[in-house]
């Protein structure tokens, strides 16, 4: 009997060790966009969708990450991640950032998009690049027009 609750115990470890639903970090210049199949080098402009399961999808670009919506069940996505344009490498929940669209700030498949952290990192930026600013939901309403 106590060698069936070592095991049940085991399992359960096990379970709650293989769900984990967490971002992973990207490597640049060898992980591979899942929706371009581009190579990952821009620290800036990168993102990560995660699954209720904890698949991984890594993308160049917010941009990729928001047409590859197109073709997944986003029912199944917990977490949707873009860099913070102000601290590359950094991802932040792409659903609380605010978004810029400037021609004068270049994204790796040409959408000019970057992700701020806060509203006020992006009117910063804004103000000097020019631009439009977007929540998320603006952004993918934005996208599908």
């Amino acid at each position: 009997m106590q060698t069936l609750k070592h095991y049940v115990v085991l399992l359960f470890v096990v379970l709650m060790v293989s769900c984990n639903v967490s971002p992973k970090p990207i490597d640049y210049g060898n992980d591979g966009c899942h929706f371009c199949k581009m190579t990952i080098v821009d620290k800036v402009h990168a993102a990560e969708i995660v699954t209720k399961k904890g698949k991984v999808y890594k993308f160049d670009a917010t941009e990729c990450m928001i047409n590859f919506m197109d073709e997944f069940d986003t029912s199944e996505i917990e977490l949707y991640l873009s860099n913070n344009y102000s601290e590359p490498e950094v991802l932040i929940d792409a659903t609380h950032a605010t978004f810029l669209i400037s021609k004068n700030v270049p994204s790796p498949m040409g959408a000019f998009l970057s992700a701020f952290k806060s509203r006020e990192e992006a009117q910063n930026v804004q103000s000097e690049k020019g631009g439009t600013l977007y929540t998320w939901q603006e952004l993918l309403t934005h996208f599908k027009d």
